[in-house]
């Protein structure tokens, strides 16, 4: 299984978001709010950058934010293509409902990397079935919900308790608040990832 493993906090200080979601990162992006390397802090961020620079940096922060390798991203984006309606809207509606995302969004899970490990490790049932693959699509009616033996897991009460995170409106939490049900397909607006997603069908269009 294939995932980034190496400085998260350089990688958002290169692309200027919190891409990974991790205190870490904040705290590095509000004490040196520049590029890495020798000579960032001489770098204008996103001065003087080339359209294809541009338009690069976007895509990696959609695949690093979601956790893809390239070959996977470029999958998404070639099914998106081939759909019918707006392809940059089609990609990211296939990214936000993926299986580790839904658990990310629903408050299980404090990042997507824990909710990737979470889903790996089998405690995430779909419909009353265990299924242990991230990218695994839920559909409209789907009911997710972390197994019972793991609802007592230290991690995943201190997540229900503090992360106090609300789902989306296409996420229906459950009453003991560690189950949700999908009620629909995510609408562009309702997707708060901070991309232009435009940007990406731009550079692979080329």
């Amino acid at each position: 299984m294939s995932r980034y493993t190496g400085p998260r906090a350089r990688v958002s200080r290169r692309l200027g978001e919190n891409i990974f979601g991790t205190k870490g990162e904040t705290a590095a992006l509000e004490r040196r709010p520049y590029p890495p390397g020798i000579h960032g802090r001489s770098r204008t961020r996103g001065a003087n950058n080339s359209e294809y620079l541009v338009q690069l940096q976007e895509k990696q922060k959609a695949r690093l934010s979601y956790g893809l390798t390239e070959k996977q991203f470029r999958k998404v984006y070639q099914k998106a293509s081939r759909k019918s309606g707006v392809t940059g809207e089609n990609m990211l509606i296939s990214l936000e409902l993926r299986l580790d995302n839904v658990c990310y969004r629903a408050g299980f899970c404090a990042t997507r990397p824990q909710a990737r490990q979470f889903v790996a490790h089998g405690h995430v049932l779909v419909n009353g079935k265990r299924v242990n693959i991230p990218s695994y699509r839920v559909s409209a009616g789907d009911k997710i919900e972390i197994k019972a033996k793991t609802k007592e897991n230290a991690v995943i009460q201190w997540n229900k308790e503090v992360l106090d995170r609300t789902p989306p409106a296409w996420i229906d939490l459950g009453s003991d608040g560690l189950s949700v049900t999908i009620h629909s397909e995510p609408i562009r607006e309702q997707i708060d990832v901070p991309l232009r997603e435009q940007l990406i069908v731009e550079l692979y269009s080329k």
